[in-house]
């Protein structure tokens, strides 16, 4: 890896500056009282106060955002580093508890380099009394969100740094658990370069977003958006909400031979994951690297559907037929999506239309018939309204995983089946020349698992898919994600979760 740039630090008053409407910033800090534990390096805090013009190394209070109340948190690192002492882990523990009592959204922006040595152990156990502050503020589902300034380490990165529903970094900042100073002195050589980059975590999914200090008001201003999303108050033109009403001609499924919805669903001109999102959501925060340039088999993102606020966990097709493998990391990274939707309230949306899992020794070393199974387990008791857009392609465990929701609605040309059909036929006759027959007798298609009471709805698709007709039917397939989303936000929700599986059982009315 390349050399890491050293980033420009950013003060409180500007972030303040860049991210909270003008002028609507009131602290919450108090004078702290001077503890026994800080007598052994007066002279060190002296300085540290003379050289920051603060109290502490951490700014506390509330402004607003497009006119919402926001708490905050932010670090200063002039002041010993940004370093955390029991002082300053009292000031973040009572604004949070205080965020929590008002039921505001808190912004937490740490730059540290973790807990303050001059306090030892008792500093360092006060990262388990933050830890337990934001677990209260996330119980009562409001939103934490992180922003991560140059440079963020150690037991701050390892607690309150890494806890945010939504999580974001300024580029090129240093993010990391290891000081590279320790690292050197314990090892003899320096720490190898670029990996604590945020860039770097970004591209490995441990960070939602790299974004500048300039652009952080308008990356919260979308989440929040999506949040504060009022159903009720839907948006009209050309919203894809406005799209006229699946018919009860197209509710049902028109006979449809399995083997060619196969071949259909794989065509390259046929619309994917980012493709249904682009059409459906009115707002889109995507999540965890998934909007960027490189392939990638699974997303997350915050959307409004229908002026719904909903978490969206897809597969697409797209990101493996460009090299993407989908193994057990991209499951686990689909249950962060499901604890998110839990976590703030939001109905789930997943999208199926992937080739199937990655078949390897690394994938079965890493555990992805476990994670198939626990993400399986994690959807089917999930404590939201659940629904599956089936686009295309549903092959094995990974699309499974995926599939069981309170609604399932499913493209005319795509299918679920355990294996690719080729693979079945390789199973029971020894080559992949019967693929085809294999789709039939297991019933894969659309069409089959309606009749079978496997989905709620099947959309027909139009005979090609060029610009304006691929429009027009996500735009449909919007619209009745939007209805059956509807429909089942006014379900009790233990109805719910035990009529998930219930659709399974042979014979079930």
């Amino acid at each position: 890896m390349t050399q890491q740039a050293t980033p420009g630090r950013i003060s409180p008053e500007e972030l303040i500056a860049l991210a909270l409407d003008p002028g609507s910033f009131r602290t919450w800090d108090r004078p702290l009282p001077r503890l026994a534990i800080e007598e052994g390096y007066a002279e060190e805090l002296a300085a540290a106060k003379a050289k920051s013009g603060r109290d502490e190394s951490i700014i506390t209070g509330e402004g607003s955002i497009e006119g919402r109340r926001v708490a905050v948190i932010l670090s200063e690192f002039t002041f010993l580093g940004g370093s955390i002492g029991v002082s300053a882990a009292t000031r973040i523990t009572e604004a949070i508890e205080k965020a929590t009592h008002l039921g505001l959204p808190l912004l937490a922006s740490p730059v540290s380099g973790g807990t303050r040595m001059q306090e030892g152990t008792a500093a360092f156990v006060q990262m388990a009394r933050i830890t337990a502050a934001v677990n209260a503020h996330k119980r009562a589902r409001l939103p934490y969100l992180v922003y991560l300034r140059h440079p963020t380490t150690g037991g701050v990165f390892a607690s309150w740094g890494s806890l945010g529903h939504v999580t974001a970094a300024q580029p090129q900042a240093m993010i990391g658990f290891l000081g590279p100073k320790v690292y050197k002195a314990l090892f003899g050589k320096e720490f190898p370069a670029g990996v604590q980059q945020s860039e770097n975590l970004h591209r490995h999914g441990k960070i939602d977003a790299v974004t500048h200090p300039r652009h952080l008001r308008k990356f919260i201003i979308g989440i929040l958006t999506v949040l504060n999303a009022n159903p009720d108050e839907l948006r009209t033109g050309n919203h894809p909400d406005s799209a006229p009403a699946v018919d009860d001609a197209d509710t049902g499924a028109r006979e449809t031979q399995s083997w060619p919805a196969v071949t259909a669903s794989r065509l390259p001109l046929r619309p994917g994951l980012r493709d249904f999102l682009r059409v459906a959501a009115g707002d889109l925060v995507p999540l965890g690297g998934t909007a960027g340039e490189s392939p990638k088999t699974l997303a997350i993102a915050l959307a409004t559907i229908g002026g719904r606020g909903t978490v969206v966990v897809g597969l697409d097709r797209k990101g493996a037929d460009g090299g993407a493998t989908f193994g057990p990391a991209e499951l686990r990274e689909a249950r962060r999506g499901m604890d998110l939707a839990e976590a703030l309230g939001l109905p789930l949306l997943t999208v199926i239309d992937t080739p199937g899992a990655e078949l390897s020794k690394e994938a079965e070393e890493g555990g992805l018939g476990q994670e198939i199974a626990l993400t399986l387990a994690k959807l089917l008791d999930l404590r939201v309204p659940t629904m599956t857009l089936l686009l295309g392609q549903g092959a094995g465990g990974g699309a499974l995983a995926l599939f069981p929701t309170d609604r399932i609605v499913a493209f005319s040309n795509s299918w679920l089946a355990p294996l690719l059909p080729e693979g079945a036929s390789a199973i029971v006759h020894g080559n992949t020349r019967h693929a085809g027959a294999m789709a039939q007798q297991q019933r894969v298609s659309a069409s089959a698992m309606f009749q079978d009471g496997l989905l709620d709805e099947v959309l027909e698709e139009p005979d090609s898919f060029q610009a304006r007709s691929a429009n027009i039917f996500l735009a449909k397939a919007a619209s009745a994600v939007d209805q059956h989303l509807r429909d089942i936000a006014t379900t009790d929700l233990d109805v719910l979760i035990k009529d998930r599986s219930r659709r399974y059982v042979p014979g079930r009315p």
